[in-house]
């Protein structure tokens, strides 16, 4: 990096790319950053002002429409000379409010950069080593050779026809009566949610949420200007008088759920739950939104009705992805809808990309038809059936007396709460130079709230890394508790 390497205290107020191009100018306009000079790469200075890389390049496109720097493909961007003629020009056309919201709950994650040997107990992403990489290779050869030159041409809006029936007996298995003609396919669960929330909602509308929940729901709702209706979580699920409360209030379109293996807490609702919460929608006529985005990761328990098995009425919109149980690389996942809601789906996905990657949608078909799939499930099952093992003994062990914690009965993730107040987010500096990494709580609620939770996985760690990880947290928060008065317990804890 150069002598003027960019300071930015990321304090300020107004939009984060404003502030970084007014440092920026101050820095030319000073002379501390000389004409002529070439400025970091915008991948190298987001990295170092800990922001998305968006956002550095917003603030290189505003300085370009000052006049300040000019950019050159393959060079980089550079500091105009003085002795050119400062022209002035209009700002550069402002993003929607939309983005703006974006780019706030982007800079506002944390960021996990850390240095080798740090477990990373804060992924939720499979992990490669159990990849079945050489079986998933022979099922693409096999689809080319039975398929050909028609995977790679635009397929129909719904997605490949043989996948949706392998999908169809899956799901049937499980309870939900579906035939293909009711699937529709999609780019990963995170598609299919950004399509079922513009399918029920438009901008100004509210959508009910569990506190927490998935943080990418949060982006999503921003992105499409939607405003998220919380509803707490309790030791038995959404609290059910609250779901009543949020359903009945004409600007709230529908609830986004994850009734098994929920994201973070990794809990399961019962079988009396759903269906109270199905006659709540069916009462106040709106719709589910059904996320089973870790369906078939269950190590323990017995198997509770899906939402859409339950479902007589079309209430339900039900979400499936690959990317937790086999590869997050194929982007393949579906949604399953009856009646008007799957012609809006359709219509939707057609709308946003005309068509999936048929070659590999192909392949999974193959795939599972050939028992691989299942085959695969096994050895990721018995993988994190001693994993989470390993983390509930673990916990036990080094965490501080009074710490609570979930036991899922599949999934990934588990939700921690400490026994004193403390931002999260404040150890995770501390966790990560003691070597390992977590997700703070205030990542899942949508209002950024401070808490005392936080989530690990066992994703991508085995179970000595478990146990190393485990006793660095545990050293963190040792430190932390000292003088520390231990509050009420949180709701929504399973112990």
């Amino acid at each position: 990096m150069t002598s003027w390497d960019i300071q930015w205290p990321g304090q300020g107020s107004g939009p984060v790319y404003r502030q970084i191009a007014g440092a920026i100018e101050e820095a030319i306009q000073s002379g501390r950053i000389p004409s002529g000079a070439r400025l970091p790469a915008i991948r190298a200075l987001a990295e170092q002002l800990e922001v998305n890389r968006d956002t550095v390049a917003l603030a290189y496109e505003s300085l370009a429409g000052a006049g300040l720097v000019e950019s050159t493909v393959g060079r980089g961007t550079f500091v105009r000379s003085r002795d050119l003629e400062r022209v002035e020009v209009l700002e550069p056309p402002a993003v929607t409010a939309e983005v703006e919201r974006l780019l706030v709950l982007d800079n506002a994650r944390p960021r996990f950069g850390a240095g080798a040997g740090v477990v990373p107990m804060h992924a939720l992403v499979p992990d490669p080593s159990l990849y079945p990489v050489d079986e998933f290779r022979k099922s693409l050869a096999r689809a080319v050779a039975e398929e050909g030159a028609a995977l790679f041409l635009y397929g129909e809006a719904q997605g490949h026809g043989g996948l949706r029936r392998v999908l169809a007996d899956r799901y049937q298995a499980a309870g939900v009566p579906v035939t293909p003609e009711e699937i529709v396919l999609c780019h990963g669960a995170s598609q299919g949610i950004a399509l079922a929330l513009r399918l029920f909602a438009r901008a100004g509308d509210r959508v009910a949420i569990e506190v927490p929940t998935y943080a990418n729901v949060l982006t999503a709702l921003a992105g499409l200007g939607l405003e998220s209706a919380p509803v707490a979580m309790t030791s038995s699920g959404p609290d059910l008088e609250v779901v009543d409360r949020m359903l009945a209030q004409p600007d709230v379109k529908a609830f986004y759920t994850i009734p098994t293996f929920h994201n973070p807490m990794g809990t399961t609702t019962s079988l009396a739950h759903r269906q109270a919460l199905l006659d709540l929608a069916r009462r106040h006529g709106k719709p589910i939104i059904e996320d089973a985005f870790e369906m078939d990761l269950r190590v323990g328990g017995k198997p509770v009705s899906p939402l859409a098995a339950l479902d007589r009425d079309g209430f339900v919109v039900r979400l499936h992805s690959f990317s937790k149980s086999l590869f997050p690389g194929l982007r393949v996942g579906s949604m399953v809808a009856r009646g008007r809601a799957l012609d809006g789906l359709v219509a939707l996905k057609q709308a946003t990309d005309l068509s999936d990657a048929l070659l590999l949608q192909a392949a999974l078909a193959d795939f599972n038809e050939q028992g691989a799939y299942d085959r695969h499930l096994n050895r990721v099952r018995r993988a994190l059936r001693e994993r989470h093992a390993s983390l509930d003994a673990a916990l036990a062990e080094n965490l501080p007396k009074g710490t609570r914690w979930t036991r899922p009965e599949g999934g990934y993730q588990v939700w921690v709460e400490l026994p004193f107040e403390v931002d999260t987010r404040d150890l995770l500096a501390e966790a990560s130079r003691a070597g390992v990494l977590f997700a703070p709580g205030s990542q899942f609620m949508p209002d950024g709230r401070a808490s005392r939770c936080l989530r690990l996985t066992v994703a991508r760690v085995n179970s000595e890394e478990i146990n190393e990880g485990l006793a660095a947290l545990g050293r963190v928060v040792a430190e932390r508790a000292i003088g520390q008065v231990s509050p009420r317990p949180a709701p929504g804890m399973v112990v």
